[in-house]
């Protein structure tokens, strides 16, 4: 099977520029190829795990990746997918989260004896000449198209900052640069990332008459087209610290039925022929297939020692005592209590389980609270200190389980 072909058949594919001309290339050897990485957070979240894997599905083809970090962009901000401009980043913020970003991507990405390369894109950026630069690249941008392009046209109507109008001529130029300085014929990004990836074609054939190609990956979207990858305390992050295994795991464990399948070919390595299998499964049977995604991911961003007690702790919460000493826990202390008393509230929103005293509100009103398999009935509901001897578990709904105990 061409490497393309299995590119479909993940349905990963979103658009190409040159169809014919890229699957002769994938099925060569040795092209060099880039992704870009915005260093806007200190940690890469899930969004990021797809594009490494794509990116390690063309290094174990033979292939050369170039990952590229923002240093330089991420001072822009790329208005793409945004309502809003971005939050402005200093230097010592965007060089810390590049470190960070390099920490975890070499878990994915092999760099020894050169099988790939992290670059910065502020060594080039940051030193440019603003009236050479805008003469020398300008020329070749018409800005009727760039104002056609989808990450500007939707941005239109709440305000497009002259800013994040740059963003793209910055990206193309990029590409320019590692086409000139390291033989990079082929950009792939997230479809949210079309617009500024031809724009980076366009600049190299105008200024070089040669050719560069790009190819764009669907996004990762549940099956109601909602970007996947958010949970109520925020991005699910591949810092173990930000977002725990067991969190994490969670999460795939508990996504929609219509979405297993599909994140099992676009996000792990199984084979197409074993995803084919977990495909036949129906009704409550498909548990088992969101238990096998669930483990599969946990172990390929954590490792399996976290897999496997993540999977332990799971069934010993779902099928065994409602409790384990790996679950998500909350410790309290005496500041916590008021006359011996904590509110279920608090602790709602103590854990994140609740953004805020209105979301634990709402949640309590709507019957979604539960101790151990008690209703929690009123929102001024409160627990007395000695209930917490032996823990106390809190369950949002029927899937999110969380233990509260004393320090």
């Amino acid at each position: 099977m061409s490497l393309l072909q299995e590119f479909r058949d993940r349905e990963l594919l979103a658009q190409m520029t040159n169809e014919a001309e890229i699957e002769r290339l994938l099925d060569s050897k040795d092209i060099t190829f880039y992704i870009g990485f915005d260093p806007t957070a200190d940690s890469l979240h899930i969004g990021h795990f797809l594009q490494m894997k794509i990116m390690a599905h063309m290094q174990r083809a033979g292939h050369h990746p170039i990952a590229i970090f923002g240093g330089g962009t991420a001072m822009i901000g790329d208005p793409s997918g945004k309502s809003d401009m971005r939050k402005m980043l200093t230097k010592e913020i965007i060089a810390h989260n590049i470190e960070c970003f390099k920490q975890q991507m070499a878990k994915f990405i092999d760099i020894d004896d050169g099988k790939a390369l992290f670059v910065n894109n502020a060594d080039w950026l940051y030193n440019l000449n603003y009236i050479e630069f805008i003469r020398d690249v300008g020329p070749h941008f018409s800005v009727n198209r760039m104002l056609s392009a989808e990450c500007y046209k939707s941005r239109m109507e709440t305000g497009l900052t002259f800013l994040e109008f740059n963003y793209m001529i910055m990206q193309s130029y990029d590409f320019y640069r590692l086409f000139m300085d390291h033989g990079c014929i082929l950009q792939f990004g997230g479809d949210d990332q079309w617009s500024n990836i031809i724009g980076g074609v366009e600049l190299i054939r105008r200024k070089t008459g040669k050719e560069a190609y790009g190819m764009t990956f669907r996004l990762l979207e549940n099956s109601e087209g909602v970007k996947m990858g958010k949970t109520e305390k925020g991005a699910i992050w591949l810092n173990a610290d930000k977002t725990p295994p067991y969190d994490f795991y969670q999460y795939w464990r508990n996504i929609n039925d219509a979405d297993v399948i599909k994140c099992m070919k676009m996000l792990t390595f199984m084979s197409l022929d074993e995803i084919s299998q977990y495909a036949e499964l129906c009704g409550s049977d498909i548990n088992e297939a969101k238990e096998k995604l669930a483990y599969e991911l946990t172990k390929l961003i954590h490792g399996e020692t976290e897999a496997d007690k993540a999977l332990s702790t799971a069934h010993d919460v779902y099928e065994g005592a409602g409790f384990s000493d790996d679950m998500p826990t909350t410790v309290l202390d005496a500041g916590d209590f008021i006359d011996n008393k904590i509110k279920v509230a608090e602790m709602l929103v103590k854990s994140k389980l609740a953004s805020s005293k209105t979301e634990a509100k709402r949640l309590i009103v709507q019957g979604c609270v539960f101790i151990s398999d008690d209703k929690v009935e009123s929102f001024d509901s409160s627990l007395d200190t000695d209930l917490f001897t032996e823990g106390i578990i809190l369950k949002k709904g029927k899937k999110v389980y969380h233990r509260f105990i004393l320090s």
